[in-house]
């Protein structure tokens, strides 16, 4: 049985080693700095109004779930897409991080995607996206003071500082744009679209082990 066991397991692993090495530099993914961060990450650059985004938040959010143990998943919000106000794209970013914060994040996240793209509600304030919050069983004292704490509006911030420099620099020309360890930006259009969850799931784990 275990024998059987061990054949079993690599044959569900062998199609992933096999993507592995085919991945090619220029082709599936780029290199976008010298240094790579500090600790494993994927971070994912996205716009609530981006309606790739919203056809890719399924994908990135199993791609989260099935990170090596310790590789943390990040979303940085951009407001390069005009659909809203300025002070409402910063309100929904805000609402994602304090989301997050509270162990929420992909509930919320999934619930402003699904009011702007399924239901086409626009927000027309801040009490509209805190009511959505409020909707999604997020405590409203925690949400209110995490939307107005130094940390969460930092973040923001932090945000809008990586989108300008990554803008700037030719890089971030569109979204959803997934980096991995700060260095390697995936060339989505290179992915199988028939395989395409396997496939971006084999290029992520090849690119946080890659030097």
């Amino acid at each position: 049985m275990n024998k059987w066991l061990v054949a079993a397991a690599a044959a569900v692993l062998l199609p992933l080693s096999a993507l592995a090495s085919d991945f090619q530099q220029g082709k599936h993914y780029d290199v976008i700095a010298e240094q790579k961060t500090t600790k494993p990450e994927v971070k994912e650059y996205f716009s609530f109004f981006c309606g790739g985004c919203y056809a890719f938040e399924p994908m990135a959010q199993a791609l989260a779930k099935n990170l090596p143990e310790g590789t943390e998943f990040k979303k940085s919000h951009v407001d390069f897409i005009r659909a809203a106000a300025p002070e409402i794209q910063n309100a929904l970013a805000r609402a994602y991080i304090s989301a997050k914060n509270l162990g929420k994040g992909d509930q919320m996240a999934k619930a402003i995607f699904n009011q702007i793209h399924q239901s086409r509600v626009p927000f027309r304030s801040e009490d509209d996206i805190r009511s959505l919050a409020l909707i999604n069983d997020i405590d409203a004292e925690a949400f209110d003071r995490a939307m107005r704490s130094f940390p969460v509006r930092g973040a923001v911030g932090q945000m809008m500082k990586e989108q300008e420099a990554l803008s700037n620099s030719k890089v971030l020309t569109g979204v959803p744009m997934l980096v991995v360890n700060g260095k390697y930006r995936i060339n989505n259009s290179s992915l199988n679209q028939r395989n395409m969850q396997q496939e971006l799931q084999a290029l992520v784990e090849y690119l946080l082990t890659k030097d």
